[in-house]
């Protein structure tokens, strides 16, 4: 009889298969429509995410308290969330017609309604992967929470601890703390995290706001606050996911409103006919790779186009940033804020309109047809795939159906790089969709070759569509890098988006099924690397060259501009 072999599990293997159980979980918490993430029924969302122990949550799985990966959830979750032991995730239900003011994630652009003292409602029109992202942070929070209670609860009869006493009376102070009096909170809190003075000192006023420079105090406080409750006083904190929310999720409601908006403004302003190219990319490098050294160019005489795009970048730069945008109005954009729930804006750019003269490209040979770009925000996630899929279909105009001349989908963004550092840019071949055996290869008009030569590093390769940020580890990242699949990055829309351009153009013939297609990415961290993962900070001016040098690649091939 054949000796059956004892076959070990690799990390990589362990980490698939906990993200593969983070999935599923989410999707049945869902369908099941409430639970609490401290009780049983959040047990196997707080194993697996353990298991993985995510490069975002750094020390997750260890007994001192997290302080980055902390920050870096607090950043995306409401102001107040820390506070609330309801958590609702609803779909856009009409607070935004209520007495409620909307509270808006600094770094997540969605709107949330604080309901009472114990309730927060967050609103979810951005499809599955905004769920993913709220659920898996506020697990990590709530785990986070648990430390602080085991390090000040003394017995199950609720005594604290001293420097827990001692934490408390100055969190629930109203006034700005003194100097002496937060570097005396900063010593009890310190030993409350399992950190040293020095490290709670240097990440305290990253917490801040001008409201609440001693936010820091507040969060560590309520996230203890309720953990030692849930225990001592069995009141556990409960997530639930609205009725409307079950219903709607999946239908693409919001993509729908979003792209017929888009659609009908082409239509007022006869613009339908025309050919189509669609760039992915933020609110600003488009515009400004157009006009801004025009506008400018007398302002920053002899600077660089980059650091006039630097100026236009910097924080509270709006009287430069008002100029240019005033400029681009006049000559052929429009602009579309959304109204639809998506949270995706939308600049139209009628190139028939443009002084070609007064602007960067003036060899630009667009023929007599003068295309039309629409320039769309980022998409979050699966969102990429309703968005996108909604505004390649035709466009109903009464019984007649009206095909879109889509000549081309570019799409830039900021990813995960293994190899190489932030700032470095990224030209994928194909998109692997993590966790299924789904791949998207595809010709890609960008080239390294086109990009090199500037000063910053270019990889060229396969990228892993993932299904958050905040699911990675480095062992699976090494196994996708190393193997024979080749990975140079990973980021969380590529599949999506290439899945509604390869329906759209080969199956349903929506759009021309020779559609060009443009992908490029900066790299914002390197997960691999300690000390470089999203956690760790932004890329400040970083991005900013790799985002216009990518721009204006695709703009030179969208104006034949040799």
């Amino acid at each position: 009889m054949k000796e059956i072999k004892n076959i070990s599990r690799s990390r990589a293997q362990e980490s698939s298969a906990a993200i593969e159980r983070l999935y599923i979980t989410m999707r049945h918490l869902f369908n099941r429509g409430f639970y609490k993430p401290m009780g049983v029924s959040g047990e196997t969302l707080r194993e697996a995410l353990l298991e993985l122990r995510p490069e975002i949550y750094g020390s997750i799985a260890e007994e001192k308290v997290e302080l980055n990966g902390l920050l870096y959830v607090i950043e995306r979750l409401p102001v107040g969330i820390e506070e609330c032991r309801y958590i609702n995730l609803t779909s856009d239900e009409g607070y935004s017609k209520s007495h409620f003011q909307a509270i808006v994630p600094p770094k997540r652009r969605r709107n949330c309604y604080r309901i009472d003292e114990e309730q927060m409602n967050v609103e979810i029109t951005r499809g599955r992967s905004d769920i993913y992202d709220i659920l898996t942070h506020l697990t990590f929070i709530f785990i986070e929470s648990h430390k602080i209670k085991d390090r000040v609860l003394i017995d199950e009869e609720g005594r604290i601890s001293r420097d827990w006493q001692k934490l408390e009376q100055a969190a629930l102070q109203n006034k700005k703390l003194s100097q002496i009096e937060k570097e005396k909170a900063i010593s009890h809190a310190a030993n409350v995290l399992g950190r040293t003075f020095v490290e709670v000192l240097d990440i305290y006023d990253s917490f801040g706001t001008k409201e609440k420079p001693d936010r820091f105090l507040h969060v560590i406080y309520w996230l203890g606050k309720l953990a030692i409750e849930e225990v001592v006083d069995n009141n556990k904190r409960t997530i639930t996911f609205s009725p409307i929310l079950r219903e709607r999720l999946g239908h693409h409601i919001h993509g729908e409103i979003w792209a017929t908006n888009i659609k009908e403004v082409l239509k007022e302003n006869n613009l339908m006919g025309r050919p189509i190219h669609i760039i992915s990319a933020n609110m600003h490098s488009v515009m400004n790779s157009i006009f801004a050294t025009h506008v400018l160019g007398s302002k920053f005489k002899g600077k660089s186009d980059f650091d006039i795009f630097e100026e236009l970048s910097r924080q509270g730069a709006h009287d430069v940033r008002d100029k240019v945008e005033e400029f681009a109005v006049k000559h052929g954009m429009i602009s579309l804020p959304d109204q639809s729930g998506t949270n995706i804006d939308v600049q139209i750019f009628n190139t028939s309109k443009i002084d070609w003269i007064k602007s960067a490209f003036p060899n630009a040979k667009i023929g007599k047809d003068n295309p039309v770009i629409i320039v769309m925000d980022y998409a979050f996630g699966e969102q990429a795939y309703e968005t996108i899929d909604e505004l390649l279909k035709p466009y109903k105009n009464g019984k007649d159906k009206i095909l879109l001349n889509v000549e081309s989908v570019s799409i830039m963004g900021k990813a995960g790089i293994l190899e190489g550092g932030k700032g470095d840019i990224m030209i994928p071949n194909a998109h692997i969709n993590e966790g299924t055996a789904d791949n998207y290869f595809f010709e890609n008009e960008l080239t390294a070759e086109m990009l090199e030569g500037n000063g910053i590093p270019v990889f060229a390769g396969p990228m892993i569509t993932v299904l958050g940020t905040s699911l990675q580890n480095k062992d699976l990242l090494k196994f996708f890098h190393e193997s024979t699949w080749s990975v140079i990055g990973l980021e969380m829309e590529g599949a999506y988006y290439q899945k509604a351009i390869q329906s759209a153009s080969k199956i349903r013939k929506s759009i021309n099924p020779n559609v060009k297609v443009r992908y490029a990415y900066y790299a914002s961290d390197n997960p691999l690397e300690t000390g470089s993962t999203l956690a760790s900070g932004g890329l400040g001016t970083t991005g900013v060259k790799p985002t216009y040098l990518i721009t204006i690649k695709i703009l030179e091939q969208i104006f034949n501009v040799k």
